[in-house]
């Protein structure tokens, strides 16, 4: 049997999907609340409307970099923290 494209590869990649997703849908909020648009979010951040679509979407694996660019196209700063024991 083939492996799904989402299947976990190893422990903890359910909890990492989940959290990558409520990051996304934090950062959708926000641009709903600043009333702009996909494709005004593409334009601050040098991409394309359907690449904001494909994030937005879960579609694509994103790499932090484009987080970080989308947060501060909302004029936010993306924090990432490193948590767990020690």
């Amino acid at each position: 049997m083939t492996q799904r494209r989402h299947d976990p590869v190893f422990p903890g990649f359910k909890e990492m999907a989940a959290r990558r997703e409520r990051m996304v849908e934090d950062l959708v909020a926000r641009r709903l609340e600043l009333g702009l648009s996909q494709t005004e979010v593409a334009a601050r951040m040098g991409t394309s409307q359907s690449a904001v679509a494909r994030l937005e979407s879960g579609e694509a694996d994103v790499r932090l970099s484009t987080l970080e660019r989308y947060a501060a196209a909302l004029g936010r700063i993306l924090d990432v923290r490193l948590e767990g024991p020690h």
